[in-house]
């Protein structure tokens, strides 16, 4: 019976691609469902066999500390040379697209609340 061994509900692309090939490079059999039209159905990868799911499980585990550590270590090196971009920086780069999408979203909150407050009246 198959079981289910990893949800792509908001896993990056990469991550699903790499969880892919570990199955693939250890002959582990399995298959992916969609999240269907309307998203009723589990996005899911599967595996068929029920006696190879431990096995999955364990390279699953192992891999995904090694990402996490990955992960983690890419973001400190980032942060140490100063070359990741934060909220501010982004503002920085390009200040004038940031000031139309603020004067839009202000236009949007007062029209709204003006709205309701004159059907309250």
């Amino acid at each position: 019976m198959s079981k289910i061994l990893f949800r792509l509900n908001g896993a990056p692309d990469d991550e699903i691609e790499e969880v892919r090939e570990l199955l693939a490079q250890h002959a582990i059999d399995f298959y992916e469902t969609p999240p269907g039209n309307w998203g009723v159905s589990i996005p899911a990868i599967w595996v068929k066999e029920e006696d190879q799911f431990e096995q999955a499980r364990t390279l699953l585990d192992a891999y995904q500390r090694e990402r996490s550590n990955r992960i983690k270590n890419e973001l400190l090196l980032l942060k140490q040379t100063g070359a990741n971009k934060t909220f501010i920086d982004m503002i920085k780069q390009n200040p004038v697209n940031f000031a139309i999408h603020l004067v839009v979203a202000l236009l949007v909150i007062y029209l709204s609340i003006r709205l309701i407050w004159d059907l309250g009246q």
